[in-house]
């Protein structure tokens, strides 16, 4: 019996510091944790160097597998003393957690993959629980939440600007030919895309009159359509952030619309409880 409970006490004891962010080892754990990783996507970056993988690319090598090994037991203590273990491997950072350590054993099978470890920079999202930044995720939601509600506009204007770059692209193509770079359909539409976008990489020119004038009513074209997303969205977001000022009333005389980092009530002065949020693990 007492070495259950001292199982389940060392246990409970992990999970405050693995988990938890109130106590000092929880905080020190977490810190620690950031660093580790992003030291590990610094190295991976610094092995993509070829001058530097020749001469330092042992020593990448092992560091690299010493963070995996890290990493890896990590996760395997967080399966040991997590109270729900299969809702943390489904959850956002559980699986984060797995695809930080998957590339290095996947490497053993496809070439290059180790490459993919810099998604471990997902999991320095965790800073928003050891520095108590919750505010920047409710802004957040806010954002995405406006995105959201505006996807149905996007996808009219996305399809729009589609059928915009085949029309242009397909002119293009019966206008200037083969013979200057248009080769097909499907390239011609590429360069329409590259030019509405403003990109203009400059890999395919038109040479004709004609396809010079076409190319400049791209241009303009995407100019006059580059601001489209953006008012879409702007407005949705105004829509979203006065939603959120509505839900926000003073507990004394009910008043409403005050701003989401208000603290007093704008007209008795009274206090206002502060959002609430939730942990994110």
């Amino acid at each position: 019996m007492s070495r259950y409970r001292f199982h389940a006490h060392f246990r409970a004891r992990l999970y405050t510091v693995i988990f938890g962010t109130e106590t000092p080892a929880g905080q020190t754990f977490d810190i620690i944790l950031i660093y580790a990783i992003l030291t590990s996507v610094v190295l991976v970056m610094l092995d993509s160097v070829e001058a530097l993988s020749a001469l330092y690319g042992s020593a990448f090598f092992r560091l690299e597998w010493f963070f995996t090994l890290l990493f890896s037991i990590e996760y395997l203590v967080r399966l040991y003393c997590s109270p729900h273990p299969l809702r943390y491997m489904r959850s956002f950072y559980g699986i984060v957690d797995l695809l930080a350590i998957l590339p290095s054993y996947l490497a053993f099978f496809i070439t290059n993959v180790h490459f993919l470890l810099v998604i471990r920079l997902l999991r320095v999202l965790r800073v928003f629980r050891v520095f108590k930044l919750f505010r920047y995720l409710s802004e957040a939601n806010v954002l995405l939440r406006s995105m959201r509600m505006a996807r149905r506009k996007i996808f009219v204007f996305f399809f729009s600007v589609i059928v915009l770059t085949s029309i242009f692209g397909s002119l293009m193509f019966i206008i200037e030919g083969p013979q200057n770079g248009f080769t097909s359909i499907p390239i011609s539409i590429y360069w329409a895309i590259v030019t509405i976008t403003t990109v203009g990489y400059g890999d395919i020119t038109p040479q004709s009159p004609v396809g010079q004038g076409i190319a400049a009513l791209a241009m303009l074209t995407g100019y006059a359509i580059i601001a489209v997303p953006t008012g879409i969205i702007t407005a949705e977001l105004s829509r979203e952030m006065s939603r959120s000022r509505q839900k926000r009333s003073c507990p004394v005389c009910k008043c409403i619309g005050h701003d989401s980092d208000a603290r007093y009530c704008r007209l008795c002065a009274a206090p206002l409880a502060t959002p609430g949020s939730q942990d994110i693990r």
